[in-house]
């Protein structure tokens, strides 16, 4: 399952590289909880939380339905 998040972070990492931010996979739980760190741009922007969920979170539990959801550490 690990890698099947990586792939899915793949296809929103340009869009983060072209503001300037990042995404880095941490851990991915039994439970189903995708941990990431932001990194770069991403990581003290106000807007991080939304591009976390409405973003990230959304194209991960696309690709892999067994996500619950996506966290920040």
């Amino acid at each position: 399952m690990k890698e099947q998040v990586q792939q899915a972070l793949e296809k929103v990492r340009p869009a983060l590289q072209r503001d300037g931010g990042d995404v880095e996979l941490v851990d991915v739980t039994d439970e189903g909880i995708v941990k990431v760190k932001l990194t770069g741009a991403c990581q003290g922007c106000p807007m991080s939380q939304m591009t976390l969920k409405m973003g990230i979170e959304k194209v991960v539990k696309q690709s892999v339905p067994e996500i619950q959801s996506v966290e920040s550490v």
